[in-house]
């Protein structure tokens, strides 16, 4: 979790509170890291931490992007703000599919 709040911070984003969720209460077995943030205008955030070997395909984002609704269901809440924070290969498509539904996407590649 220090990681990801240091990264953050470099991007100039502070969350009031930072939450990790469970990716079984949305029904998911992925790896991967989901934060639910409240920023200091008590707006809510999504960020995704992945962190892997593999490309991210186009059907892996979209895959993604509904963990994004299943949280907005499990929270009871409009979330405002997308964001993906990527540490492995990203398919050029899977990129313009998650900025095209208004995802902030930073990829660093290993």
């Amino acid at each position: 979790m220090r990681e990801i709040v240091d990264f953050l911070q470099t991007k100039k984003l502070v969350f009031k509170s930072l939450t990790p969720i469970e990716l079984k209460s949305l029904g998911s077995r992925k790896k991967i890291n989901l934060y639910l943030g409240v920023d200091l205008k008590k707006y809510y955030s999504c960020i995704l931490h992945i962190n892997k070997k593999s490309r991210i395909l186009q059907k892996e984002a979209l895959e993604l992007m509904l963990l994004h609704e299943k949280l907005e269901v499990l929270n009871e809440s409009k979330i405002h703000k997308k964001y993906i924070y990527i540490q492995a290969p990203l398919c050029s498509k899977a990129k313009a599919l998650m900025e095209e539904a208004k995802w902030t996407v930073w990829q660093e590649e290993h």
